[in-house]
Formats: structure tokens, C-alpha cells, sequence
């Protein structure tokens, strides 16, 4: 990329957009082109400036918990273009992983130093990904644990898992499935040992969250 980055700032706090354009005006190479502290103000803004990178906080003024990621799907959808980079308090594995898979290119908690958030513009800005140690923990756990799930599920046990997930007992999943009820058992203890889980509940909940079933 040549030339300047311009970045526009979304967060709900104004003295902490005044305190990031300042850190972030130190540095030639970004321009705050624009600011804003709620959703619908944040699309105006970039519609308005056309920025290469949004750094956007999750929780946002008159918004739900998490508003930031709604706007995150929404510039995804709108200006595919433009990146999404997560800056915010938030430092929740399910959060995280919410982020990446609206759309955010890349996840830094606030307490971050400057150089480090720079470098973040920076990368994202370019087409790359960028995370703090511990959101990329987070990412690397979840999709190793998604691809191990997905690899060690056999079909029987996803076709178990699915009955489960449809409120079957035991014995009416062995009807179905033409087994006993301790075969259904045995394939049970193994999805939940696959899925590091204790309890079948937890396997049917995992499972759905990590798109198994």
C-alpha cells in the first residue's frame, strides 16, 4: 500500500477517540480521516471517508453488549475493502472467535502499547492479520480443536451427535440408528472425550457451536 493509512476510530468513549487520534497522528504514515461512537454513526462515517482500516470497539453507545460486532459484519458486507481491527477490553474466547468470524482481520485488547497498535493498522491495512498474544491463543486453540473435532468424529458418531442434538434418548437412538442402547452409549463416551467435554449436553453444544451438527 502506498501513501498514508487512513483509519477511522468507533468507540463509545470520546475522550479515548481524542487520546488514540492523537498517539496515532505521531505517526506519518496513519491519518484519522474520521470518528464515531455508535453503529449507525460508524457506517455514515466510512461511507463518508472511505477509510483502509476501522478500529472498532465491541461495545458501542445505545448498542447491545456487542454491538461492535454487527458493525463488523456490516463492513464486511457493505465495503469489503475496508478492514475491521478490534480494539476493546473484551478478552472473552467465544468473543474473540464472534469477531474473526464477522469479519475482523485482526483482535488487540486496550491495554496494548502504541507501537504495537500501529504495527496492527499497519498489517491489516495490507491484507494481513494481526492479534496480541492472547487473542491468538484463543484463535489457534478454537481451530485446532475445530479441525481435531472434525477429523475424529466418525460418521457414526456425528450421526449419534445429531439425534442427541434433537432431544433423542438413548434408546431411541439405537432405534434409529439400528444399534443397542450400550453401542449408543460407547459412541457417547467417545464424542465426548473427542470434544473435551463432561456431559452429553455439553458434547450437543460444543458440537453446534463448531458447526459438527
Amino acid at each position: 500500500m502506498s501513501g498514508t493509512i487512513r483509519t477511522v476510530l468507533v468507540d463509545d468513549h470520546a475522550l479515548l477517540r481524542e487520546g488514540l487520534r492523537s498517539l496515532l497522528g505521531r505517526d506519518a504514515d496513519l491519518e484519522v480521516v474520521g470518528e464515531a461512537g455508535s453503529f449507525d454513526a460508524a457506517l455514515a462515517e466510512i461511507a463518508h471517508t472511505a477509510p483502509d482500516v476501522v478500529v472498532v470497539d465491541l461495545k458501542l453507545t445505545a448498542g447491545t453488549e456487542y454491538e461492535g460486532l454487527r458493525l463488523i459484519r456490516e463492513i464486511a458486507r457493505r465495503h469489503p475493502g475496508v478492514a475491521s481491527l478490534v480494539l476493546t477490553t473484551f478478552l472473552d474466547d467465544d468473543v474473540v472467535v464472534r469477531a474473526v468470524r464477522a469479519g475482523a482481520k485482526g483482535y488487540v485488547v486496550k491495554d496494548v502499547d502504541t507501537t504495537e497498535l500501529i504495527r496492527a493498522i499497519r498489517t491489516v491495512s495490507n491484507g494481513g492479520s494481526a492479534f496480541d498474544p492472547r487473542s491468538a491463543a484463543i484463535v489457534l486453540r478454537t481451530v485446532s480443536g475445530e479441525q481435531e473435532s472434525t477429523a475424529t468424529l466418525t460418521d457414526r458418531e456425528h450421526e449419534v451427535l445429531k439425534l442427541l442434538a434433537d432431544g433423542k434418548s438413548n434408546a431411541e437412538v439405537g432405534r434409529a440408528l439400528f444399534i443397542s442402547e450400550s453401542t449408543v452409549k460407547f459412541h457417547i463416551r467417545n464424542v465426548i472425550r473427542k470434544l473435551g467435554v463432561t456431559k452429553r449436553t455439553d458434547a450437543v453444544y460444543v458440537a453446534s457451536k463448531r458447526g459438527l451438527i
